[in-house]
């Protein structure tokens, strides 16, 4: 599935302030999320992904 930036749940990049870029999209909890680059998204995607991987260890018994 190709993500769209009509999609993006906002307007501007969480880390920059900056318009988001078609390119620099990615899928968060089933929603389309918008960064101004994709050095920006890549952080995005593994600062979730370190914290997902740490609630998963802790909420298991």
């Amino acid at each position: 599935m190709a993500l769209k930036i009509e999609d993006a749940v906002n307007e501007n990049c969480p880390w920059s302030g900056k318009p988001v870029s078609a390119d620099s999209l990615t899928l968060y909890r089933g929603h389309v999320v918008g960064f101004c680059n994709p050095g920006c998204r890549d952080k995005f995607d593994s600062a979730t992904r370190a914290f997902d991987e740490a609630i998963d260890k802790a909420e298991k018994p």
